[in-house]
């Protein structure tokens, strides 16, 4: 596994390996960037479950996040290789940007795998052995495999359908996050028992339902945080869903690893 950590305040990461969470879990935990995110299989597969959309994912598939998009993964067998690179959006040439984010955010195209292998060995390479050269040749390498994934798009095979119950699910709970959305509710909603859609989304998803839950109510709080908007610890949390400010408090604090207050002070 690679010892590489990330850095927010860079511009480019690179990783090849598993991270510390899906190791343990399975799992990553929904999250968002503000750079872009660059996944790809090399092998093994995995369920990417990016906005309201669940992708079944096989070795040689790309998948391509713009920035501020919540995504997570869910590996069956944690036995796989992956690279992520999560780069700024100068990396990435505005004509591809603006053709290869249309309506999915799986790219699929065996016949161009070997190609683009071969230009995530010389991203690598460049990004573990820097000189005052390596970043204008990265940027070089990323714009080379965006122009690739372009030119070849109509060769693109046509990605596996995700659950579509959990796919509404997903949407529904997005947008109705903070009101008193629960399990049974939902379940109902959906005309299926509890126990069945809870199984049923733990499986789709490697989250619980109420973990899903609670980790977008707890981005939309760290947005409101940081936003500076005047809001009390207490109006936060009762805008995100949380009847309870402590244990609004005690979760934000288990995820991010401070607390509300002191993500609030920093943003004023």
């Amino acid at each position: 596994m690679s010892n590489i950590k990330f850095d927010p305040n860079e511009k480019l990461y690179f990783h090849r390996g598993v991270s510390k969470r899906v190791a343990e879990t399975g799992s990553s935990w929904p999250h968002y960037h503000s750079l872009y995110e660059i996944y790809f299989l090399e092998d093994g597969n995995c369920t990417y479950i990016i906005d309201d959309k669940v992708y079944s994912v096989r070795a040689g598939d790309i998948v391509i996040i713009p920035d501020g998009i919540i995504h997570h993964t869910k590996y069956d067998d944690i036995r796989h290789s992956r690279i992520l690179i999560n780069c700024a959006c100068e990396y990435i040439p505005a004509s591809a940007r603006n053709n290869i984010f249309t309506d999915t955010y799986l790219y699929r195209n065996p016949f161009v795998s070997d190609e683009v292998k071969r230009l995530f060995s010389k991203i690598e390479k460049e990004y573990r052995d820097k000189d005052n050269l390596s970043d204008e040749i990265i940027s070089c390498h990323i714009h080379s495999l965006f122009y690739l994934l372009v030119r070849n798009a109509e060769s693109c095979l046509a990605a596996d359908e995700g659950n579509k119950v959990i796919e509404q699910a997903v949407a529904y709970i997005r947008e109705n996050f903070s009101s008193d959305i629960t399990l049974s509710s939902l379940a109902k909603r959906f005309s299926v028992s509890p126990e069945h859609f809870s199984r049923m989304f733990k499986k789709e998803t490697g989250l619980g339902f109420s973990k899903y839950l609670n980790s977008l109510r707890l981005q939309h709080a760290e947005q409101l945080l940081k936003s500076a908007d005047g809001q009390n610890i207490t109006m936060v949390a009762e805008s995100c869903g949380f009847e309870d400010s402590n244990y609004f408090s005690k979760k934000f604090k288990e995820v991010y690893g401070t607390s509300p207050k002191k993500v609030q002070k920093k943003g004023t």
